[in-house]
């Protein structure tokens, strides 16, 4: 296996920049040393990573919604609109479908067909085929910062592009940008990419300029355990650390019982700090993204407003330093830009009114805590363990044999022999295990938490437990009950 867990040397780095820049046409309008002054004269207001670490000071929670259109001037209108309409903290681009595959010819036609239509044909913003004067042409008609959200396996000269145009900030990872949205790429293939990526913002920060980089948390969004969630988190944040990345958000996609979101969240600050500790990152700062609801919405509007309102109340309540704000169009597809505001409106206006507030402590709240934490850890000792202490090649080995395992991923490297459900109270535990590498008594635990569902609802532990909760919240309920209970 060529994969390690090291940092690049400048050597290594360049050698391979020469070859993503000739990737498209418009890697030739990159000029690092003028990228680096440019970024350097961005205002502070501008700048993702410190607009974060003042948030997190502060003790606030940001919002920010996903969008993006295919045209420079359309985009611009939607993101205008989502900052003073809807109130947004900090704002995206969205990519679109083609670039995430790399289909940068088709992606060109998109934006032809769309300029002929007068409307975008694209489900995003083709970043990379607009350019660093395209994309600039965003950064300095908006006032807020930008963030490059998109789900790209191989998003190196993308990253390229957007962060010479002035994004500073910029979603995703060699885990939880290839398992939950590829089906045949390899993962020593995209963390290799993304230690690309990741060796690239270390080298801004090299210069003096601060970038956040954000591994994608909720991975399918599909009942993700939360201990499951924030290993491939960590294992991301170590992995960006390494290349001298400093400002990481990490992120965790919203379960729906309120104490086990709060947990999660916790843990996975806690539990990442300790590890960058223990490696050596003294000089990390960890933020957190709460993502709301990623599963089935209700048709409904009021009732996806609910679902939003309790999303902004659980991450207020975590404490995470921002919320990705869903709309109340998720169940009938792309939401138009005044659904988006409305969803903005509605998170900002819980935020403000829980700002200040924490979920107390409580015993159930602390063993929760303990239990995410006892199982992170025990995933991570078996990484370290299968790659010898690298991380990296330990990562590989572990989806290869099942040690890490995504609930309903379409890759095929991962083994999907892991099955979750909802216990009695709605939080997301362990139904099948598969080739987790778990204690008895981890197992044991989960086994009991969803016997005493089984027993409240008179029928025995199986996958149907997993197949109502998949669609409950769609239904109007957290837990998919049998009829009558």
């Amino acid at each position: 296996m060529n994969l390690k867990f090291r940092k690049w040397t400048e050597e290594e780095f360049l050698r391979e920049r020469e070859e993503v820049l000739r990737q498209w046409h418009t890697g030739k309008e990159i000029n690092f040393e003028e990228s680096i002054e440019y970024l350097k004269n961005l205002p502070d207001h501008k700048n993702f990573a410190k607009k974060l670490i003042d948030a997190k000071e502060r003790g606030i929670t940001l919002a920010q919604p996903r969008a993006g259109v295919a045209l420079i001037d359309e985009h611009i209108e939607l993101l205008n609109f989502l900052d003073q309409k809807g109130g947004a903290d900090l704002l995206p681009s969205t990519i679109d479908s083609y670039t995430r595959q790399n289909k940068y010819e088709e992606c060109e036609r998109g934006i032809k067909e769309s300029k002929k239509a007068g409307r975008s044909l694209l489900n995003g913003f083709p970043g990379l085929n607009h350019g660093v004067k395209g994309c600039r042409e965003v950064v300095e008609a908006v006032n807020l910062p930008l963030q490059l959200r998109h789900g790209t396996p191989d998003a190196r000269l993308l990253s390229e592009i957007m962060t010479a145009a002035g994004f500073t900030s910029n979603e995703g990872g060699g885990i939880s940008y290839n398992i939950p949205y590829a089906k045949s790429v390899s993962l020593e293939k995209t963390i290799k990419d993304w230690q690309y990526v990741d060796r690239l913002v270390g080298w801004y920060e090299e210069q003096g300029i601060s970038l956040n980089r954000e591994p994608f948390g909720p991975l399918t969004g599909t009942l993700v355990p939360p201990s499951m969630s924030n290993v491939v988190q960590i294992l991301e944040c170590l992995m960006a650390a390494e290349q001298g990345v400093r400002n990481i958000t990490l992120g965790y996609g919203q379960c729906g019982n309120l104490i086990q979101d709060v947990a999660a969240v916790r843990a996975m600050q806690e539990q990442a700090e300790e590890y960058c500790a223990q490696m050596g990152y003294d000089k990390v700062e960890i933020t957190t993204v709460f993502h709301q609801w990623m599963g089935g919405f209700p048709e409904d509007e009021a009732k996806a407003f609910g679902v939003i309102s309790n999303g902004a109340s659980a991450a207020a309540l975590a404490g995470a330093t921002k919320v990705i704000v869903k709309t109340p169009h998720e169940a009938i597809g792309i939401p138009t830009k005044e659904a988006n505001a409305e969803g903005i409106k509605t998170t900002k206006m819980v935020l403000n009114l829980l700002e200040g507030q924490k979920l107390a402590d409580s015993d159930e709240l602390n063993a929760e805590i303990a239990q995410i934490k006892l199982e992170v850890k025990c995933l991570m000792d078996k990484v370290a363990e299968l790659g010898d202490g690298d991380l990296a090649v330990g990562t590989v080995k572990a989806f290869e044999q099942g040690v890490l395992d995504i609930p309903f991923a379409p890759s095929m490297f991962n083994a999907g022999k892991m099955l979750p459900a909802r216990d009695n109270t709605g939080k997301i535990r362990y139904l099948e295990v598969g080739n987790l590498p778990f204690s008895d008594e981890i197992k044991e635990f989960n086994r009991a938490a969803l016997q005493e569902r089984a027993d409240f609802e008179g029928r025995e532990i199986g996958f149907q437990m997993s197949v109502d909760d998949i669609f409950a919240v769609g239904k109007g309920k957290l837990i998919g009950r049998p009829e009558g209970k």
